[in-house]
């Protein structure tokens, strides 16, 4: 089954907002608990000066410590590829390095950016290791990961197509994906399309917050007075967003 998707323009639409505001968008549809979704600390964006990148999962998961059981070049799972290509573009591969720890060898260099670029994948999310940064950095492909390695090892594709867990984070295939400095997290897709409304939302509110601290004439008073306004608001919102 072929996963949803957006439409082209409203996935830019998403992809134009940083994650936090995202973040803060989703919570007003009360549709998960707000200490979930999200990747913790264990990964990290590998290019922080790159904009913000929305595209849905392809996973896999990899080991890299000990040699695979067939003993062919990394390079050469070319089922994988054909897995890629039945998500939606744009597409973000997801990769679960199960060795304990994460991350001897890195699966994802330079010449897999490339070829993974080629099937129409904007990043890579993984909480195993990358490297070649250089490199990837110039393509403006995205990588996020839990660490640096010289080497690749006997990094390979054992298994792709399932769900995979990473950074207290579980992907399904096909699931929309939004990512930049701060982080990864998933989207739902049953409120994917409302959530640029409610982040605008969100970033006119805290504009005028900030516009109140920085007057010649701040008061605590009216801040306080603003925030509780603010707080009946969003209130009535949420209440509207989850209709």
């Amino acid at each position: 089954m072929t996963p949803k998707s957006l439409e082209p323009w409203q996935l830019e639409q998403l992809r134009r907002i940083e994650t936090c505001v995202v973040s803060s968008a989703i919570e007003r549809f009360d549709v998960r608990l707000q200490n979930t979704g999200f990747t913790t600390s264990q990964i990290r964006c590998m290019f922080p000066e790159h904009p913000s990148t929305a595209g849905y999962a392809a996973t896999a998961r990899i080991r890299s410590a000990k040699p695979p059981m067939e003993k062919r070049s990394y390079y050469r799972r070319t089922d994988w590829w054909n897995h890629i290509l039945t998500i939606p573009a744009p597409r973000i591969v997801v990769i679960e390095d199960v060795d304990d720890p994460p991350g001897l060898g890195a699966f994802v260099g330079e010449v897999n950016a490339n070829i993974l670029m080629a099937l129409g994948c904007t990043a890579l999310i993984t909480n195993g290791a990358v490297r070649d940064l250089r490199e990837v950095q110039l393509t403006g492909f995205q990588m996020f990961a839990g660490n640096v390695s010289v080497s690749h090892a006997y990094a390979h594709v054992f298994d792709f197509g399932g769900e995979v867990e990473l950074a207290g984070l579980k992907i399904e295939p096909g699931a929309l994906l939004h990512g930049d400095r701060h982080g990864v997290l998933t989207v739902p897709m049953e409120i994917a399309s409302k959530v640029p409304a409610a982040a605008i939302e969100i970033m006119q509110q805290r504009q005028h917050l900030i516009g109140l601290c920085r007057s010649p004439h701040f008061s605590v008073e009216e801040l306080r007075h603003a925030i509780d306004q603010l707080g009946s608001k969003r209130q009535l919102q949420n209440r509207e967003h989850r209709s």
